[in-house]
């Protein structure tokens, strides 16, 4: 391709600029250049000489595409006071260039490396249920029974009223849909769960438990979803509809259901984690809910519980105290736990049902007594890296021995009560009045 067919002309909103093709194509097919040219970009209009480039007019804001243009020539991100935030965001969304704003705003996830980029003040006063982050790096914060939705520009959507019903669990289907679970109120037959549209509101969906063909009212627990579009949901009822639902993401439609072993507790479930690797659901039920911690993966296609843990009847020393959290690993070999002191346990699934906790002391980051209002320790594993909560701070560990790299702390808002990854974004709510904070990856500088 010459130089002189290289080139074309914008005129925006009176404003002319001059660019090339190969500009261009750093917006992606996926981009309204990639729509406007065909596949070989080749941009000279039909009854265009050598020398005269193509000229397109667009009728939107020039301040905002000279920002978008400079982004896709140099891949920096440059945003003169002159141009409000907002605006630009909008006019990226136009053009299909906010990946490309989103990606120079912040790098690639890496817990080592966040640095706080601004914190949310509550929208309700007392304390959050559940932050979770959406794909797109924004977020969802559960209160009592509303809803507060954020996009990834931290605008805030209306907010979803539950109309009293307290919710127990929020969970993203992708970055236009929410999956809100929540408590049944008594006599009402109304709790279950709902897919709402995440910038609307609208109910687009209910999903329902159908126990001897009959429609059942429950109390919907911890959620979790799976890569071939299954919910998972743990289930509370009046008669025999305890335990996890499972339902088919785009139908809706009840498509299984395990129902609760004697002496176990599933439909009390505070966590439920699928595993990809192992077909198989991890679902945690924890101190303070029940007196006892139960921890056991279920296979559905066996219909049987293939492993399982709990401390019923087991002696507790003082330093191990109850088991707070679990996440299975990676690796699908192991599980690990945490209590109350942020110590990290680790128990072998490979190994018998009733396999003991191997504790790591080298985690421990706290001794003492815990505050009047704790906010337990909670985990996430991103990444390669896995993540504890503790009060006002957030600890990081690596490698095969899990050693402690990093901690992340900000005393506003008192401790933290839940905190979130997704989106090249961590989400950490603190237990006063909602306020949560924003963690990002500062991005490489451009050499």
């Amino acid at each position: 391709m010459g130089f002189q067919k290289d080139r074309v002309k914008f005129n925006v909103g009176g404003r002319v600029f001059e660019t090339t093709a190969t500009t261009l194509a750093n917006a992606g097919r996926n981009s309204m250049f990639g729509a406007m040219f065909d596949e070989t970009w080749n941009l000279i209009s039909n009854d265009s000489t050598t020398t005269t480039a193509a000229e397109y007019f667009i009728d939107r804001n020039p301040d905002c595409f000279a920002v978008l243009l400079d982004l896709l020539r140099t891949g920096e991100l440059c945003i003169p006071s002159n141009v409000s935030e907002k605006l630009l965001y909008r006019e990226a969304l136009y053009y299909g260039l906010l990946d490309h704003v989103r990606s120079a705003r912040w790098g690639q996830f890496d817990g080592n490396r966040l640095t706080l980029c601004g914190s949310v003040a509550g929208q309700a006063p007392g304390d959050g249920t559940a932050i979770r982050a959406g794909p797109d790096g924004g977020c969802c914060v559960a209160h009592g029974s509303m809803v507060h939705v954020y996009d990834w520009t931290l605008e805030e959507h209306p907010p979803l009223n539950l109309d009293y019903q307290r919710v127990n669990d929020v969970g993203w289907v992708d970055s236009e849909n929410i999956i809100i679970g929540v408590s049944e109120r008594l006599g009402r037959g109304d709790g279950g769960m709902g897919m709402f549209s995440s910038s609307t509101g609208e109910l687009r969906h209910k999903f329902q438990v159908s126990h001897e063909n009959q429609i059942k009212s429950f109390t919907a627990g911890a959620m979790s979803f799976s890569s071939d579009y299954k919910i998972f949901c743990s289930c509370k009822g009046r008669s025999n509809e305890y335990g996890v639902g499972v339902w088919d993401q785009v139908t809706g439609k009840q498509i299984d259901f395990f129902y609760e072993p004697l002496g176990w507790s599933l439909g009390d479930a505070d966590k439920l984690q699928w595993l990809e690797g192992g077909n198989c659901l991890l679902v945690a039920t924890l101190f303070p809910r029940k007196d006892n911690c139960y921890i056991s993966l279920l296979d559905f296609r066996e219909k049987k519980m293939v492993w399982y843990w709990s401390d019923m009847g087991a002696p507790l020393t003082v330093d191990e105290k109850r088991v707070r959290d679990a996440i299975a690993m990676e690796d699908n070999n192991s599980i690990c736990v945490v209590n109350e002191f942020e110590d990290l346990g680790f128990m072998d699934i490979r190994s018998s049902a009733a396999s003991s906790i191997r504790w790591s002391s080298r985690s421990r980051l706290m001794k003492g007594k815990m505050p009047e209002e704790p906010c337990y320790p909670k985990l996430a594993l991103h990444e390669g890296q896995l993540f504890s909560s503790m009060n006002d701070s957030i600890s990081v560990f690596c490698g095969a021995d899990w050693v402690l790299t990093s901690r992340l702390r900000r005393s506003y808002g008192g401790s933290i009560c839940d905190f979130s990854i997704g989106g090249d974004r961590l989400f950490a709510l603190h237990s006063e009045e909602n306020v949560f904070d924003i963690w990002e990856t500062p991005t490489a500088p451009v050499i």
